[in-house]
């Protein structure tokens, strides 16, 4: 099993935690949109009344360990490794508990180019001991909202992880996604799981709207964020979202490996 210390080494030597790539400026613009209720930045979540821009500020240095100087507002932003790790490992209990349970789990990303690695082993572990990794609405058309307007998307899954497409831009089941932060994918896929009569996920796991979409409608919801994802935190403070991880969510893809073999070894998935 790597060892806390491995871990948090490679943490900060992939910069996964410590200074991150996101920047200052990047944060404190989510922070303002998400004080003003963008849903570009609130991503499902009906956020509680009081969030103004200094309370933001104050609960990511809580949660992540950015600076609550309003006063530093360049530079790259900074994340704990410390509490990336306490972040995995509760992460990892909410995994276990769900195995023990043969819960039925929805994994979804709206970073498939980096983390679909990541969320398709929990998922084949999962499945492995007797969950139900579910997969709805595959191929259902949604038309989301962007900055350059309404876009159409397909949903897709890879290795039972969702995801969304452009249409056409790749063949389905295989190679990556678009990125996005919308929960409506996590909407139409829980719409067509009703639909069929089927298990609705008693877990989901993600990131973006994946789980916020989920955590607002009362699913246990578990995922990573980065420093500018203020609305995961957020969810988790007000008791809707069970787990947020704080890490850099772009990072290359082979670098959350080792994090993905210490989270199943802490869950005892690890094959």
């Amino acid at each position: 099993m790597l060892s806390t210390g491995a871990l948090r080494a490679h943490l900060l030597a992939a910069r996964l935690a410590g200074p991150v790539a996101t920047s200052r400026e990047t944060s404190l613009r989510s922070y303002r949109l998400f004080a003003a209720r963008d849903p570009r930045v609130t991503l499902g979540l009906d956020p509680g009344q009081g969030w103004g821009e200094r309370d933001l500020l104050r609960l990511m240095a809580d949660k992540c360990g950015v600076s609550d100087d309003p006063a530093h507002v360049s530079g790259p932003d900074v994340i704990d490794p410390e509490r990336t790790m306490a972040g995995l490992d509760a992460f990892a209990e909410r995994l276990s508990d769900a195995a023990v349970r043969r819960a039925p789990v929805l994994f979804g990303t709206g970073h498939p180019h980096r983390l679909i690695g990541f969320y398709a082993a929990l998922a084949d572990a999962l499945s492995a001991v007797g969950c139900a990794v579910l997969t709805p609405a595959q191929g259902r058309r949604i038309d989301i909202t962007t900055r350059f307007g309404v876009r159409t998307y397909h949903l897709d899954y890879v290795r039972g992880v969702a995801l969304v497409r452009e249409p056409g831009a790749r063949v389905p089941g295989g190679g990556t996604g678009a990125h996005t932060h919308s929960p409506l994918p996590l909407r139409v896929a829980l719409e067509a799981a009703a639909e069929a009569r089927g298990p609705l996920p008693e877990l989901v796991v993600g990131d973006h709207g994946w789980v916020c979409g989920a955590g607002q409608l009362g699913i246990e919801a578990i995922g990573l964020a980065d420093t500018d994802d203020p609305a995961l935190f957020v969810g988790e403070a007000e008791g809707r979202v069970a787990v947020a991880v704080p890490l850099d969510d772009g990072v290359r893809s082979a670098y959350y490996l080792p994090l993905t073999r210490y989270v199943l070894n802490r869950a005892c998935l690890s094959q």
